[in-house]
C-alpha cells in the first residue's frame, strides 16, 4: 500500500533541481562575470585613451612616461633618454595624465 505514493515526487524534484541550479548560474553571473566584464571594458577604454606625457605603470612594474603610440605599442621614457616599447596590453595604470595645454 505505501510503496506506489513514492513514485510521483521524484518529477517534482527534478523541476526544483532545474530552478535551483538556474538561481544558482544567475548569482554567479551577477557577482563573478558581469563584474570581470566591467572591468575589463574600463581598462580597454583606458588603454585606449592614452595620450603623450601621461605617467604609468607598466604590468612588470616598471614606471615611465608615454613619449610614442602606436595601435598595439607604447614607447615610454623610464629613464632620461632611456626609452623601452611596451604592448598596450602591459599597461597597468595611469597614474598621472597629461597636462592639457
Amino acid at each position: 500500500m505505501g510503496g506506489t505514493g513514492g513514485g510521483g515526487g521524484a518529477g517534482g524534484g527534478d523541476i526544483s533541481f532545474i530552478i535551483m541550479m538556474a538561481v544558482v548560474f544567475a548569482i554567479f553571473y551577477f557577482l563573478m562575470i558581469r563584474p570581470q566584464q566591467q572591468k575589463q571594458k574600463e581598462v580597454k577604454k583606458m588603454r585606449e585613451g592614452l595620450n603623450h606625457g601621461d605617467m604609468v605603470v607598466t604590468a612588470g612594474g616598471i614606471h615611465g612616461k608615454v613619449t610614442g603610440l602606436t595601435d598595439t605599442l607604447v614607447t615610454l621614457e623610464i629613464a632620461e633618454k632611456v626609452r623601452i616599447k611596451v604592448n598596450r596590453e602591459y599597461i597597468g595604470t595611469v597614474t598621472q595624465k597629461a597636462a592639457k595645454e
